[in-house]
């Protein structure tokens, strides 16, 4: 009796955590669009991930101690460069991107990061296998799909940055899979956290972006502490505690489950209008990732690879060490992870 309340205890947690990073993590993309209403693209993000980095550092340190912080040069490095390609670049030019396209389109695109994780995999010789590869085709027929809107000339310039900001994220999630990382995930994740939003700010300050504290809304403003303590934290949290106590084939479900729920609060909460042309082609690259994964799950001595936030694809565990998620966070090839 009190084994089969222990097994009910423990199987609502697993669902309580997976619906945190179902719901926070594929809210994610409606906090920026809200931020960026009257925040700077970059310079929002680089206040998101400087904020979430010290909070995130300060409760390890008080925690664990200095000692969760030991890492050679290689495995900081290997942090800064993915913080710089997951979250300068890739959470960067999405937040960019955001201004100009629907957070839902931005959202179906963002999805076929584990579609470009396999396509790199394919480059360096790592033969995926053939249904690998159908999900891979099929889904980036989705994202051609969706991409030829023959819309607005901003429109189209707001889908080529979020398709590269994708494929900054893929490269930051393939490398950081095949470099020397920190043992401590959550010293990783503030490594990374730290330095893109460093990387952003600098991006931003350079490419002209200016904050004028007086034009900012509320709106925007509570948008960005969301993002920081729920998108970037708890969203995290949850999902690093789902790595140890759930199987990684339901774990890596977030990353089909994410983008339906982008454009479900897109469409209630903006008024985003949701065309039968980003319908069709955001089941097409759905098919394709869920296709990919499935297939992925059951190689040996495998997991799928994977998203910061921000956030963000197997779900790479290596090393004994979490994935660390790419938001919006992500690590090796099959999912994105969010910070």
């Amino acid at each position: 009796m009190q084994a089969n309340a222990t097994d009910r205890r423990a199987s609502l947690l697993v669902w309580g955590a997976l619906a945190i990073v179902y719901v926070v993590w594929g809210s994610t993309y409606l906090g920026i669009g809200i931020a960026v209403e009257s925040l700077p693209p970059m310079l929002s993000g680089s206040m998101r991930f400087i904020t979430a980095a010290v909070l995130l550092g300060g409760f390890l340190l008080l925690r664990k101690g200095k000692s969760a912080f030991r890492m050679t040069g290689r495995e900081f490095t290997g942090a800064a460069v993915a913080g710089l390609l997951l979250l300068t670049l890739g959470n960067g030019m999405l937040a960019v991107a955001e201004q100009y396209i629907s957070t839902g389109l931005a959202a179906l695109l963002v999805a076929s990061v584990p579609l470009w994780l396999v396509v790199f995999r394919f480059v360096v010789r790592d033969r995926p296998k053939a249904l690998t590869l159908a999900g891979v085709l099929v889904g980036l027929g989705g994202v051609a799909a969706l991409s030829l809107t023959g819309g607005e000339a901003a429109a189209t310039g707001g889908i080529v940055i979020v398709l590269l900001a994708s494929v900054s994220w893929a490269i930051g999630s393939f490398l950081s899979s095949r470099i020397a990382m920190p043992a401590n995930a959550f010293a990783t994740s503030t490594v990374e956290m730290l330095v893109g939003g460093i990387g952003l700010a600098i991006l931003g300050t350079g490419l002209g972006e200016r904050l004028d504290v007086g034009a900012v809304s509320s709106r925007s403003w509570l948008a960005l502490v969301y993002l920081i303590l729920v998108g970037s934290l708890i969203g995290f949290t949850a999902f690093s505690w789902l790595l140890g106590n759930a199987p990684i084939s339901l774990v890596a479900t977030y990353a089909y489950v994410n983008p339906a729920v982008a454009v479900a609060l897109g469409a209630i909460v903006l008024g985003e209008v949701i065309t039968p042309q980003i319908m069709i082609g955001g089941l097409v690259i759905l098919v394709g990732v869920a296709l990919v994964i499935s297939t992925e799950r059951k190689r040996p001595q495998r997991a799928v690879e994977g998203l910061d936030g921000e956030g963000e694809v197997g779900l790479g565990v290596r090393g004994g060490q979490e994935p660390q998620p790419p938001g919006d966070h992500v690590d090796p090839p099959l999912e994105q992870r969010r910070v």
